[in-house]
């Protein structure tokens, strides 16, 4: 994988919230919802989001930044390794691994002999006394999820790193930049210590249709000069599926009317009509409007 900070576009030096900000900038551009049918958006959206599983964590960050693991997570063998002490006593074959990485043995030999009887009971190891335990570190993933699923609520798997997935289930009415906690499933503890938790970021991505306020749903819906005219009854997207509106007679641009229940959770959906001419030239109306005069004559511009 290329640099992580190139690929979110930010600086070394750029703080966590400029991180947050510029992946849920690119995961809502590049989200394969928002690009139907374009494989190269997919493959960028997996990109980004790895480059935010590393950099979005303070841990993981903090080792790539001081070379201790590659841009996909991997161990990089470290130079002049801490535990040099034990690779020179008896069994240092343990600690001279290939690819340099720990066991869960050899943590708790390393704390055994650092801290003695707190650990497992002085130079006998674990024979006696309590065991040192830390809880496991915090797992940090980012998520983007469509503005219908968040509204409505699902369950997305998140692929992690490792190869691993976790089931993510999003409540109805999540909105953009949620963290949602999954108790136990981060890092695993130290000494039989609890395991961390794993937090993420939802990003919601913007809809084409729909936009939030509150729980209220809003929708612009062009109609026809004839629509608004003399009224009609057509089909209206909502959040659960497509449902019938009636539009009554003089109805214009900005007119506003409400779908009770069917915005999110208690929330309502309002449909703001927008009258739109039709496309190229319509002579009949153009001769009819050089001869009509209102019955009630007014200036659309007053008081502007």
């Amino acid at each position: 994988m290329r640099d992580p900070y190139a690929i979110l576009g930010v600086e070394r030096s750029a703080d966590d919230a400029a991180i947050r900000a510029a992946y849920r900038k690119l995961a809502k551009r590049h989200h394969p919802d928002v690009n139907p049918g374009k494989p190269e958006a997919a493959e960028r959206f997996k990109e980004i989001s790895a480059a935010y599983d590393l950099l979005g964590d303070k841990d993981k960050r903090g080792r790539f930044d001081r070379g201790e693991i590659d841009a996909e997570g991997h161990e990089v063998p470290p130079q002049r390794p801490f535990y040099r002490d034990f690779q020179e006593g008896p069994g240092a074959e343990r600690y001279a691994g290939a690819n340099g990485g720990f066991s869960q043995e050899d943590i708790e030999a390393f704390f055994s002999q650092a801290f003695g009887q707190q650990y497992g009971g002085g130079a006998g190891g674990r024979g006696g006394g309590a065991h040192f335990k830390a809880r496991g570190r915090d797992a940090h993933y980012g998520l983007t999820v469509s503005f219908v699923d968040a509204a409505n609520g699902t369950t997305r798997r998140l692929s992690l790193p490792d190869g691993k997935t976790l089931d993510v289930t999003i409540p109805p009415g999540t909105e953009d930049g949620h963290i949602l906690r999954l108790r136990g499933q981060g890092g695993p503890g130290i000494g039989g210590g609890p395991n961390g938790d794993a937090l993420i970021e939802v990003a919601v991505a913007p809809d084409p249709k729909f936009h939030r306020e509150g729980d209220d749903i809003i929708v612009d819906l062009p109609v026809t000069i004839q629509e608004a005219v003399l009224g009609a009854s057509i089909e209206v997207p909502t959040i659960r599926g497509p449902v019938k509106l009636t539009i009554p007679p003089g109805s214009g641009t900005g007119t506003r009317m409400r779908l009770r229940g069917r915005g999110i959770r208690h929330g309502h959906q309002f449909v703001q009509l927008q009258v739109v001419l039709p496309p190229g030239e319509e002579p009949a109306l153009a001769e009819f409007l050089k001869t009509w005069t209102p019955s009630k004559p007014f200036n659309p511009r007053e008081g502007t």
